[in-house]
Formats: structure tokens, sequence, C-alpha cells
């Protein structure tokens, strides 16, 4: 079996393990965050960033002007998963947009040959490719401390020569208390059928995000606590510290780990680990999280907010 047909199988079990819906796309399932999947895939409650509008919409109502935001990860079996979001501030308002993609690589298209009894096969040129699409865009209002918002999605599936999409949406709200606590609240992937009884997986999630310092100060610490709702309940809890000199301007390092309590059919390690380099408003990121006979993924990250 060739390595494109292993990682399939593979990605397919997995989702399938994470819901007991059947899920349209992988990507719903996956931390699109690089530093929310080094904090066990918590996201509800962490905000401003432009990743944060993955996880919950009214996630990016703290930006202040811009925030940009990439990520690469080596996945399960040889795929290869990537994302990227800009959020941008329009008065009380803020605009987000984000892609993901997971890549399961491309293998040539080989007919058995009848001559050896079709032991032997003969290339036809032809390539067969597998991936997944994940495009949303965000709406923010923001009045006080309190943010509503809402995010439109499109979801494709390739799959070689045959192709399923859908149109799904989130909602969420967020209620940050200056740099002191943040609060949130989120429906994800309301809509998403994909046809065939596959659809995106519908979660809803409520976190809090406490820092227990001045996060513009030289000692860094905050910890976030989250659940959330769907097939079987997920409970996560995470901390961030480190220390950074030279205020907004400076550099340091912070580190973070994370606890997942997933059900029992999940895979992976119920604990993720990460670090970040500060360098004044640019943040490079890392998130390590262990498959069991998979394997570990290792994920790098960029932050930017101006």
């Amino acid at each position: 079996m060739s390595r494109g047909s292993v990682a399939l199988l593979v990605l397919a079990g997995w989702a399938q393990a994470a819901s007991a819906q059947a899920e349209g796309s992988v990507l719903a399932a996956i931390p699109a965050s690089t530093r929310g999947a080094a904090l066990g895939g918590a996201g509800a409650a962490l905000v401003g960033d432009a990743g944060a509008l993955f996880s919950n919409p009214a996630g990016i109502a703290t930006v202040r002007r811009v925030a940009v935001e990439v990520a690469y990860e080596r996945y399960l079996a040889g795929t290869a998963f990537s994302s990227a979001a800009v959020a941008v501030r329009f008065g009380r308002l803020d605009w987000g947009f984000g892609a993901q993609a997971l890549d399961y690589g491309t293998e040539p298209v080989i007919v058995p040959d009848s001559s050896t009894g079709g032991r032997r096969g003969t290339a036809t040129g032809a390539e067969f490719r597998s991936v997944d699409l994940l495009a949303t865009t965000s709406l923010v209002f923001r009045r006080g401390l309190l943010a509503l918002g809402a995010s439109a999605k499109y979801a494709r599936q390739t799959i070689g020569s045959a192709a399923a999409d859908a149109w799904a949406g989130d909602v969420g709200v967020a209620l940050a208390v200056f740099d002191i606590m943040a609060f949130g609240a989120a429906v994800r992937n309301i809509g998403g059928d994909m046809g065939n009884g596959a659809r995106l997986p519908r979660r809803a999630a409520v976190g809090l995000t406490l820092n227990y310092t001045d996060p513009q100060g030289t000692f860094r610490l905050l910890t976030t606590a989250e659940a959330q709702w769907g097939e079987g309940t997920t409970w996560i809890v995470a901390a961030e510290g480190g220390v950074v000199f030279g205020g907004l301007a400076g550099a340091g390092l912070v580190g973070r780990v994370g606890f997942a309590h997933r059900p029992p059919e999940v895979a992976g390690s119920p604990v993720s680990v990460g670090a970040g380099v500060v360098l004044g408003r640019l943040q490079l990121d890392y998130a390590y999280r262990a498959f069991d006979a998979l394997g570990g993924t290792h994920r790098i990250g960029l932050r930017w907010t101006p």
C-alpha cells in the first residue's frame, strides 16, 4: 500500500475516533494555532492573536491594529498541515480571514500489468492527490469589554477525482477585562453538511484565561482552562510562563504545557508542550504532541502583532 493511502486510512480512523459523528474534514479537529496546540488545543479564551478566529471569532476583538499568524507542521503519516490568518481593526469592528490545509501528498497512478498476473504495474503518468481545505472569515463587534463575533466557513475535501464541500458558521462571545483575564464561549461548525452523512463536527466551547503578572512586564505567567462539548466532553488545563526583558520591544523566552482529557478512543498523548521566542511584537512558536506508534507532531509558527 502506498504512503498516501496509509496516510488517508490513518487520518480517517483518527477523525472518526475524535467524534462519533461522520466528520467531513480532519481539519475541524486539529488546533489551527501553534500556541493553542501547545496549550492542549485550547482557544476559546485565548484572545488577541489572528489565529484566535479559528477557535472563537470574538477572540480577535482585542487586536489593536493588525495581527498576522502562520503555522506549518509535518503531521501524521507524512501529511503536511499549514494555516495562515490575518485580523484588522476598523473602529469598533474587527475583520479576520484565515485558511487551513491538510495535504495528504501525491502518488502516481499505476494500473496492474496483466502479463505479470497483476503482480506488477505500469505508471500512467497521472497522479492521485488528496487535500483538505478550510477557509474562514470573521466579523466582530466590540462595545466596552464585551465582543460578539461570527464566522463563515467553506470546507472542501478532495480525494483523487472525487470532491465534497460545505458551508458552515461559528458564533462566539468574548469578555476581555484589560490584560487581567478573558472569558470566551463559542459554537463551532453550525451547518457543514458535506453529503452522504458526512459533516463538520459541531462543538461548543467555554474557556477562561487568567494573567497572574503584567503581560507587558518582565515575568509572564498565564493559565487557561476550557471545556468542549460535542460527541464526548473534553476539558483542558494549560499554562504559559517565561521571562521577557525590555517590555514590548524586548526579547525573551516562554514555555507552554497543556493537558487535555479526551475520550479514550482518541489517539495521541493528553499532554502537549511548546515554547515561544519573543522578539518584540514578533513571536516564534513551537508545539509538540506524541502519537504513540505514529510518532510525534512538531509544529512551528510565527505571530506578529504590531
